[in-house]
């Protein structure tokens, strides 16, 4: 029975409905047999296909390691901000599939669709790339750059990802299913190869190379942005060894016609003498056929089970936005290695590639021989209890990093130190706009503060009176220090008198794991100084303050200095990842000046590897619950309705990023607070969907099929006589 086919009209006493007829599909071309790799049953054109998927996973996942830490540290946006557009660029990556189906499915075909959007792709990855240089515009022109490139890339990934695959089973003859299966396998692992690599690379490019004295952010979207130029390329290549079927009609959008009719049509006959039917699916029986009917019924009954699935996803998507802002206040100092923070993501499909054959030959079996019945829905209810376990952990790990960093200001507080840089000890004394006393201390002659001391405004900002006293000298000055920031009271001497200057600090200066510098330049001439081969500072005379310059961590013997007649060099010792040094430039007693070191803010002590528990958690519920719930759907979806079934899983994506964007706006919680927010709601939800797993009765295959002796609904007098399955829901 041709699933598209006319009905027949009919005689009823509902209101009138359109007789709009279905489409039927087009007649498939011959298909003609392609060349083969070595001899094998494998279409030669499938080699082009996996390597394109390669290099766009890479494309795609390269550039979104690095996306979170661009928007905090380039544009200079906040953390719930950067979190926001990170998981609304992902919503939007899943919504967008639907569109790249619809053309492929009803206009353009696969290839075709595929070929015109991955020229979209490379364009969204120029753009983006061009908003990550410097010396293009300012903040504003960046940002417009930056949304318009990931809005370009959003539209390029999503509208191949529902074809590329397919277009590749399409390559292979029916009669050879086995290979078909094989490459679909091959098809998966050239993804979390492109995952791992780039993960791995791209965080590299970011922080080891250095661009216009900064992180090279347009390096690290570059290299994923011509990638993809040679995914298109390679798959352009093959295109004389490609089979390209012709549009057949979309069925999502037959779907979503064939529910609303039911909908409107039992809508408009709300009359009691009308007769009830079984299903409010078959309200649609007198203008589609039954057999399509009955599989939308099939579809629906997975669909309800769809309904609690995006809150796993909010969980397992934040790896890439809340995880990798957690790991910038950590050490990835390894001993071997020095990790980057974003370099963390690459453990989730390395842990996938080890999970995936572990779970399937060892534990899944274990669990077998112990006569415990691990059904699918259950598989997917653990893997909920696991990702919601990880985000415990999470939690757990952000209450020790808060134990261990510096605090932060609040309103009307600043955090203040004082450096003295005369020979002898200087008394300080703060007083406030009443003549109290706020701080005072005694502090040594280059005394290295063992932490910043917090006063109290009355207003955002305010000033604050300071006297000094050195020897029998008394010098009283005045500071104006806004709220919420970070001062240094540098005392200077000039001969036998001193005299102060403030010094605002930059907050949260070395979050990406990189260490930061800054010179006080004691010396009567102008000092340049070379911290590598494109990092350059220039440091005034007379007690001149750089601003903050990020650097490698690592050993510093070496750094060569010059002024306007004599070159030097300074031996900055061993800089520690995370750490945030002050050097003074003071003449010696020898020929050459030195750098005095102090640590303005201490390293992170917390090593980076205790993050290792979550993501091993996270992982192991993603293997239990992706791939196991794309298992079970497709095997209680009917064939026709299998591209429907991809686009509602999708779905789930998009809307567990969207649950993400609504509560990193809206909640106003700190950080841990919010990991363990999300891990009870993944609770309650894995509850819900355990109850409505125990009532879900699986369907067979047989049941997806109209049984023969089953008659096209007739009409007998006036009344409709509807045959239908029930389906149990």
């Amino acid at each position: 029975m041709n699933p598209f086919q006319k009905n027949e009209s009919k005689e009823t006493l509902f209101s009138p409905v359109s007789t709009e007829e279905v489409p039927p599909r087009p007649l498939s071309l011959p298909k003609k047999p392609s060349p083969k790799i070595c001899g094998s049953n494998y279409p030669l054109g499938i080699a082009f296909i996996v390597v394109n998927e390669f290099c766009e996973r890479f494309s795609y996942y390269g550039m979104k390691a690095v996306l979170t830490l661009y928007f905090l540290y380039f544009l200079h946006w906040s953390e719930d901000t950067s979190t926001s557009i990170y998981h609304a660029f992902s919503s939007l990556c899943y919504f967008t599939p639907i569109l790249g189906a619809a053309i492929a499915d009803s206009w353009l075909g696969k290839f075709k669709t595929i070929i015109y959007l991955s020229l979209v792709y490379v364009l969204g990855h120029v753009v983006k790339s061009l908003g990550a240089l410097p010396i293009i515009g300012g903040q504003m022109v960046h940002t417009v750059l930056s949304l318009v490139g990931l809005s370009l890339i959003a539209l390029g990934t999503g509208g191949i990802k529902p074809c590329v695959a397919a277009f590749g089973g399409d390559q292979f003859e029916e009669k050879h299913a086995e290979e078909r299966t094989r490459y679909f396998s091959v098809f998966y692992l050239s993804i979390n190869a492109g995952s791992l690599i780039s993960t791995f690379i791209t965080p590299m490019l970011r922080g080891d190379v250095q661009c216009f004295g900064e992180d090279c952010y347009a390096l690290a979207f570059g290299v994923p942005g011509l990638l993809m130029v040679i995914a298109l390329v390679v798959f352009t290549m093959g295109s004389k060894l490609y089979r390209k079927p012709p549009p057949e009609g979309n069925i999502v959008t037959q779907v979503a016609k064939c529910i609303w009719f039911a909908i409107s049509n039992r809508f408009n006959n709300r009359s009691g003498d009308i007769p009830k039917r079984q299903h409010w699916l078959d309200w649609a029986a007198e203008k589609y056929p039954k057999q399509l009917i009955m599989d939308v019924k099939a579809l629906t009954r997975v669909l309800f089970l769809y309904i609690p699935l995006p809150m796993f996803w909010a969980l397992l998507d934040q790896q890439g936005s809340r995880w990798t802002l957690q790991a910038t206040r950590m050490n990835g100092n390894l001993g071997f290695f020095v990790l980057q923070p974003d370099q963390m993501q690459v453990l989730n499909p390395l842990l996938v590639l080890i999970f995936i054959p572990l779970f399937d030959l060892v534990i899944y079996r274990l669990v077998s021989k112990c006569g415990i019945n691990f059904s699918s829905l259950r598989k997917m209810a653990v893997g909920m209890i696991l990702a919601s376990l990880a985000f415990a952990v999470a939690a757990a790990v952000e209450i020790k990093i808060n134990r261990m960093i510096p605090p932060q200001p609040g309103p009307q507080e600043i955090f203040l130190q004082t450096l003295n840089l005369a020979d002898d000890d200087v008394k300080v004394t703060v007083l406030g706009d009443e003549n109290n006393t706020l701080l005072e201390e005694s502090i040594r002659s280059f005394q290295k503060m063992p932490h910043y001391a917090q006063l109290h405004l009355k207003t955002k900002r305010q000033d604050f009176h300071f006297y000094l006293k050195y020897h029998n000298l008394s010098v009283y000055t005045k500071h104006s220090m806004e709220e919420k920031n970070w001062y240094s009271l540098i005392i200077l001497e000039d001969g036998k008198n001193i005299s102060s200057m403030m010094v605002k600090d930059e907050e949260n200066k070395t979050t990406n794991g990189m260490t930061a510098v800054r010179f006080v330049n004691t010396l009567h001439k102008e000092v340049n100084i070379s911290l590598g081969k494109d990092t350059f500072l220039i440091v005034g005379e007379d007690y001149g303050v750089s601003a903050y310059t990020t650097v490698q961590s690592g050993e510093y013997p070496v750094v060569h200095c010059r002024t306007e007649d004599k070159d030097f060099s300074l031996n900055m010792g061993l800089l520690d990842p995370g750490t945030v040094y002050l050097f003074v430039i003071i003449n010696s007693t020898n020929q050459n000046p030195q750098a005095w070191k102090m640590e303005d803010i201490p390293a992170n002590k917390l090593s980076i590897a205790w993050q290792l528990p979550q993501y091993a958690l996270v992982t192991a519920g993603e293997v239990m619950f992706s791939v196991t719930g794309l298992e079970f759907s497709y095997s209680q979806a009917p064939s026709s309705m299998k591209s429907v079934l991809q686009a509602a899983w999708l779905l789930t994506v998009a809307v567990g990023n969207i649950i993400v964007l609504v509560v990193a706006q809206f909640s106003g919680l700190v950080q841990w607070a919010e990991f363990i927010l999300f891990s009870c709601l993944l609770l309650v939800v894995c509850l819900i969907f355990s109850i409505m797993g125990y009532y879900y009765f699986p369907i067979r295959p047989e049941d997806l099929q109209e049984p023969a002796d089953k008659k096209i609904p007739h009409t007998q007098g006036n009344v409709i006589n509807l045959e239908t399955k029930k389906t149990k829901l």
